[in-house]
Order: structure tokens, then C-alpha cells, then sequence
């Protein structure tokens, strides 16, 4: 506590940024986990990370009686924004997998069979709640969750702050929307397998629907899709889940690659 005392306005912004990104991640962000134990958890980790950061560049605009002005106000607010894009880069490659989910539904017609996903917090259909709780499992298999507070938090101390962002945020804006895209095109490489096969389907339906006209395929195709869909991911699981781990990879490359872009922009800026 003493260390908390002495060292108040770096623990401070240490922990705003912390608890930014908790409240946007995926997993915590979810209504069942308290406000408490996420305010609780981002002071530990403020805790365990102030000692190995080094946040000299905001020396100039901390007092040395300890008082809080109205710019250190403005670069609390700059730390709270970088946690909220932290949260929400991650937020979106868990959105590519939901968004195949969805996309799937609609084609074996399950898309009105919908209910509301704690994960996403959002109406998401039954497929997509699947491929996000597979994607959250591999996601905590694969140890990324530790990774992404233990390395790459602390490694985002090291080259991404206030000021950086406010010279570099053109770079942002560019990196966000490229995630955006990033998404729709992880989305469809997930679900253009399952929705080939089920557009074939739905093709031979139809010519078999032409040819014999007295057959009522309508009520026999819903439930022929569904069987299909189920099959067909059932031998892609171990494919997509593959893809779900490089995914990760490549998302947290991407984003390490935007820590030193930005850190060497500002450091040219200077």
C-alpha cells in the first residue's frame, strides 16, 4: 500500500488502461462476472506492472506534490481509450468467428432460432454462440489469455502511450479498419465450406423440385441442411479450429507489428 501511496498517479494511469481493457475483452466483460472482481483484478495487475513500465514521458505532466491537473486528467482519458482498442482488437477476432456463425445459420435456416449471447452480449444465433464458445476454449487452451496480459499489456507500456496515439492517429484509424476487414474475410474463409455445401444442396432441391412437382421437398430440405451442416462441421472441427489458433497469431502479430509502428513513429516525431 505504501508503494501504491508513494507512486500514486503511475499506478493510477497504469490501472486505468488495465481496467479499460477488462471491461472490453470478451470473457470479462460478461454481466456475470461482478464489477467488483474486474476493478479488483485490474488493480493487481496495475500492481504487478508499474514496477517494469516506464512512464518518464508523462513525468512533465504529473506534479510533484502529488496533485492531479487538468492534462493529467486528459492523459488518464488517453490511457482508458488505448485499453479500450486493446479490448477491442481482441473483441473482433472473436466477431470473425461469430459472424461465420451467423452466416451458416442463415444458409441451414437457423437464423431466426436466436437468444442472447452473454459473450458477445448481443443476439447471436445458435452457430455463432457455438463457434465463439469453441474460439474462447481454444483461446484459453492455447494459453493466449495469459499471453495477453503478461506480455502483451506490459509490452504496450513500452510503446504505445498518450502522446504516440495523438501523433499517430491516422496509423489508428487505419489499423481498425483493416481489423474490420480482417474480419468479414476470416468469417467467410470459416463458413465457405459449410455454405458451398449447403448451396449445393439447395441447388439439387430445386431441380428435384422441378422435375416432380407432386414431391413436398420444402418440409424435407430444412431438416436434410441441418443434418448436412451438422456433418460437414464435424469433420471440418479439427480444420477450423486450426484456423482458429492462426488466427490468434496472427492477431497478436498484427497488433505487436502496430506497437512498434506506432513507438517509431512517435520516436521520429520527436
Amino acid at each position: 500500500m505504501n508503494l501504491i501511496l508513494s507512486q500514486a498517479p503511475v499506478f493510477l494511469l497504469v490501472f486505468v488502461r488495465c481496467a479499460a481493457m477488462i471491461f472490453t475483452l470478451p470473457l470479462l466483460s460478461m454481466r456475470g462476472v461482478p464489477r467488483v472482481a474486474k476493478i479488483a483484478f485490474a488493480g493487481y495487475l496495475a500492481y504487478f506492472i508499474m514496477g517494469s513500465v516506464d512512464l518518464r514521458v508523462y513525468a512533465p505532466y504529473i506534479a510533484g506534490d502529488g496533485t492531479m491537473s487538468l492534462v493529467f486528467l486528459l492523459i488518464a482519458v488517453g490511457e482508458a481509450l488505448i485499453g479500450i482498442i486493446i479490448g477491442f482488437f481482441v473483441t473482433i477476432i472473436f466477431s470473425a468467428f461469430s459472424a461465420s456463425g451467423q452466416f451458416i445459420a442463415f444458409q441451414m435456416g437457423l437464423s431466426a432460432a436466436s437468444s442472447y449471447d452473454s459473450l458477445s452480449q448481443v443476439e447471436n444465433p445458435l452457430m455463432g454462440q457455438f463457434f465463439n464458445l469453441v474460439a474462447m476454449l481454444v483461446f484459453m487452451q492455447t494459453k493466449w489469455f495469459q499471453a495477453l496480459f503478461l506480455k502483451g499489456l506490459t509490452e504496450s507500456f513500452g510503446s504505445l502511450n498518450t502522446v504516440s496515439m495523438a501523433a499517430s492517429g491516422n496509423q489508428i484509424v487505419r489499423f481498425m479498419m483493416g481489423s474490420l476487414t480482417d474480419l468479414f474475410a476470416d468469417a467467410l474463409v470459416i463458413a465457405l465450406p459449410i455454405m458451398g455445401t449447403l448451396s449445393l444442396i439447395t441447388i439439387t432441391t430445386g431441380l428435384l423440385s422441378k422435375a416432380a412437382p407432386q414431391m413436398n421437398l420444402l418440409s424435407e430440405g430444412f431438416p436434410v441442411m441441418i443434418l448436412v451442416a451438422f456433418t460437414v462441421i464435424a469433420f471440418l472441427i479439427p480444420g477450423i479450429i486450426d484456423f482458429f489458433v492462426r488466427s490468434f497469431n496472427k492477431g497478436f502479430s498484427d497488433l505487436q507489428i502496430f506497437f512498434r509502428s506506432v513507438s517509431q513513429t512517435a520516436a521520429g516525431g520527436v
